[in-house]
């Protein structure tokens, strides 16, 4: 029995069935840990070596919570959707159409620029989702919809266009993981990475276009009492507490771009919202326990995550994975494509990046790759797309963790069912049969 594959089996199913996800990752990893041939103690030991992993994201993301109910203190939040809803109360019929796709362009937008332009990766879903959910609602748009759309922007950028996140995923770790495994420097420098990963980019707009003109084009009701009791109370704002408002998101970006720290941004916008009177002095220590609150299960997600991630290292079972689907090929380019891009996809839905899903993969998939006779474009594709697989439709990516912190404030969002599984289908299976017919044809 494969240690990795029954763990995140039993990972994804506990998470199916309402298990907390901090549950389900901690109860897999001691299984793998100990159907790896690791004892209690040492599966409980990888696991809390792996918990440091995690810890400093977690707290950023604590911090960015801190900071987006500093922003709706201020009253920025109540403003944009007032201004919304007048427009949309003014002419109901002919500008409710308009509304909504300019709503739903513009966070596709934003998504795809947290990732090269401005690379805030999710720190700007919680400051900017929660005020139109309100909006959204009125318009009877679908969350999933939203789902889909903002994790098409967090993933698709960084696996085609190699800038900012792009970069650091296609140059240096897909790149310079495959010349580490055994691809040549000089064939590397030959190749067009961007050019290799078109192909299962395509997969990925093939699934946002089913998601939006078919799955979810039709309406969906909210509860809008949810949403005012925590999204439309009367904060009163003024010219001057929005101003604050806008200087500190300002402020917030141009610091995590300087010092490339989400968290020390995040400090930052919330200092200014409270030196600047839009949070009163002395509401901001309760401002600032209650955003960390709202962050805190995505935090912890991460650091269970990072945990799960080295009880599977431990085990060396991702290697027997892969070793054990090679017999399975029996020379076949076709047959050993597939499975490993299936075994890219099962690797990352349990450890929940892509980013760290490569180095694991390229060492064992490069020599593998080049055996059964696939060129040098299809082996980086394979390795680039088997290592994105799995990151839309993980329970503990940040690319389905940070549209849930977004879309449920109100608690009408699940995490698993709304996020988790839409994105999984919509893109793990398009991108899947991409990645195998670019790997057929490079």
């Amino acid at each position: 029995m494969n240690a990795v594959l029954i763990a995140v089996a039993l990972m994804l199913g506990l998470s199916l069935a309402r298990v907390h996800v901090v549950i389900a990752l901690l109860l897999s990893a001691v299984a793998g840990g100990l159907i790896g041939g690791l004892d209690l103690k040492a599966t409980l030991a990888a696991f809390n070596n792996g918990l440091g992993g995690g810890a400093g994201v977690a707290l950023s993301y604590a911090l960015l919570g801190a900071f987006a109910l500093a922003l709706a203190e201020s009253g920025l939040p109540h403003a944009l959707a007032d201004v919304l809803e007048r427009r949309l109360a003014a002419a109901p019929g002919r500008n409710a159409g308009r509304i909504k796709w300019a709503i739903l362009a513009s966070l596709l937008l934003l998504a795809i620029s947290s990732q090269n332009l401005l690379p805030i990766h999710i720190a700007f879903i919680p400051l900017v989702v929660p005020p139109l959910l309100h909006t959204l609602a009125g318009l009877q748009v679908d969350r999933r919809l939203v789902a889909c759309l903002l994790t098409f922007g967090l993933i698709t950028p960084y696996m085609w266009f190699p800038v900012g996140f792009g970069e650091i995923f296609l140059k240096q770790i897909l790149l310079g993981n495959v010349e580490k495994a055994g691809l040549s420097a000089d064939v590397i420098a030959r190749l067009d990475v961007s050019g290799i990963m078109t192909i299962p980019a395509l997969g990925m707009l093939a699934g946002l276009l089913l998601a939006v003109f078919v799955s979810y084009r039709r309406p969906r009701r909210y509860d809008l009492a949810a949403i005012d009791a925590v999204e439309r109370e009367s904060t009163p704002y003024t010219p001057r507490s929005l101003t604050v408002a806008g200087l500190a998101v300002a402020v917030t970006f141009a610091v995590q771009l300087w010092a490339d720290s989400m968290l020390l941004g995040a400090l930052a916008g919330f200092a200014l919202c409270v030196a600047g009177g839009a949070v009163p002095l002395k509401r901001a220590d309760t401002v600032f326990a209650d955003g960390m609150r709202m962050m805190a299960t995505i935090g912890l997600i991460m650091i269970a995550a990072a945990g799960f991630a080295e009880v599977m290292k431990a085990t060396g079972h991702v290697a027997s994975l892969v070793e054990n689907s090679v017999q399975l090929v029996a020379g076949s380019k076709a047959v050993g494509a597939l499975l490993m891009l299936v075994v890219g996809l099962i690797v990352t839905l349990g450890i929940g990046s892509s980013f760290s899903t490569v180095p694991i993969i390229a060492t064992l998939y490069v020599p593998f790759a080049l055996q059964l006779g696939f060129s040098p474009a299809a082996v980086v594709c394979l390795v680039g797309t088997a290592g994105a697989l799995g990151d839309a439709g993980s329970p503990a990516s940040d690319s389905t963790l940070g549209p849930t912190a977004g879309l449920n404030v109100d608690g009408q969002h699940d995490h698993m069912w709304d996020t988790v599984v839409p994105t999984f289908m919509h893109y793990n299976l398009p991108v899947l049969a991409a990645g195998w017919i670019a790997a057929m044809v490079l």
